[in-house]
């Protein structure tokens, strides 16, 4: 027990004292709609992601990562504030009630779409502790992401001008992201940088990689999985983490650099399928708040490692800062460090409250098979599950 404590006393200090050229980089990689099986190191039968399996096979899988929300901008602020929805106050997607006023019987917590800039997110923590910081995708919480801790921000509808997987040049959406991303890294390799790629795949419109339709056409549909065009889109994703890792390699930045890999939520109901989980986006069920994450950090997380600790996105709130050597800001955080996890220090936390708010609503998919409820997805809720 002593030499544990002692383990943890002497982490602290290291980190705290690490000069800019030793911080460890940090490369977040946050998939949009991504289910919680949608990879093969999570159990797909069909879509193929032979570059994400092998970082996840070198790194620590959670089996029990859990998204702040069921559909992307309050997931995504919770993740940037390290904050429950009720603290930063964005609760759905766009303010405006949603479905048949005749099938609403509560009313509606409106919230606000904007990251309020009174808000500290880890981005600007990062800044401070002398780390470079790059977004590239999908932003949602307002106009601006440089005014929240981003050097550099490439939004991915400024790229497509449509709101789609294409730029005009006809260039796929996540090989673009994936671009500015390695060139974010090149010209910043020589100061301590972290670069959230939030790509904007897989969410709708589905729209293929196109010369990747004849092989997914030809290949034997899975019991789990067999949607040809979101395989063509999953495999555009991985493909780019694979373009990721060699530009790393060339860099010389491998070696210190932590790779996160999660989604923001649960995966589109009438594409993918999260089973033996219940339900998908949109939903307070099991899939549509369970999410795949792995931790890939050589020489800091142990290969082959596998959790079933719950954790949950605002957890990298306290986490990049301990990371990086920073104290917390003035501000609530109601996440945890997970750095203890990483380096094997402790193996769990015990039991812990994870907490869910959404007082609003969320109209249904065309099928409602997994919902229980055919008008809404999702109607208001607020509730707390001991893990």
């Amino acid at each position: 027990m002593k030499q544990i404590l002692f383990r943890i006393i002497a982490t602290a200090f290291t980190l705290a004292n690490l000069t800019a050229a030793e911080k460890p980089n940090i490369l977040f990689i946050y998939l949009d709609d991504y289910g919680w099986k949608d990879a093969g190191f999570m159990g797909s039968d069909f879509y193929e992601t032979p570059h994400l399996d092998a970082l996840a096979a070198k790194g620590m899988v959670f089996t029990d990562a859990y998204s702040n929300a069921s559909n992307c901008a309050p997931a995504r602020a919770s993740l940037l504030s390290g904050q429950y929805t009720p603290r930063h106050r964005i609760f759905n997607v766009g303010t405006k009630p949603r479905g048949e006023s005749a099938h609403r019987r509560l009313k509606i917590d409106p919230g606000t779409n904007v990251l309020a800039d009174k808000i500290v997110t880890w981005a600007e923590v990062l800044q401070k502790a002398g780390y470079r910081t790059g977004m590239f995708g999908k932003w949602h919480l307002g106009k601006d992401p440089t005014t929240q801790g981003f050097d550099v921000a490439v939004q991915h509808q400024d790229l497509t001008k449509n709101g789609g997987h294409y730029l005009p040049d006809g260039t796929y959406l996540a090989d673009a992201l994936t671009d500015r991303t390695i060139d974010f890294i090149k010209k910043n390799k020589d100061a301590p940088w972290c670069a959230y790629l939030a790509h904007f795949g897989v969410h709708t419109p589905l729209q293929p990689k196109k010369f990747l339709l004849p092989k997914y056409e030809a290949k034997q549909p899975g019991e789990l999985h067999n949607h040809v065009v979101m395989a063509t889109m999953i495999q555009a994703i991985d493909d780019s983490v694979g373009r990721l890792i060699a530009g790393l390699e060339r860099l010389g930045e491998r070696e210190n650099t932590m790779i996160v890999f999660s989604s923001d939520n649960g995966g589109y109901g009438p594409a993918t399928d999260m089973a033996p989980l219940w339900a998908y986006k949109g939903t307070y069920f099991e899939g549509g708040i369970r999410v795949p994450l792995f931790i890939n950090w050589p020489g800091v997380v142990a290969p082959g490692e596998t959790s079933s600790e719950p954790v949950i996105g605002l957890d990298f709130f306290p986490t990049f800062c301990a990371i990086a050597g920073a104290p917390l800001p003035d501000q609530p955080v109601d996440g945890r460090d997970l750095l203890p996890l990483f380096r094997g220090e402790v193996k769990s936390f015990g039991p812990r409250p994870i907490f869910w708010h959404f007082p609003a609503y969320l109209e249904s998919y065309s099928i409602a098979d997994e919902q229980r409820d055919p008008l809404f997805r999702a109607r208001p809720v607020n509730f707390i599950i001991i893990l």
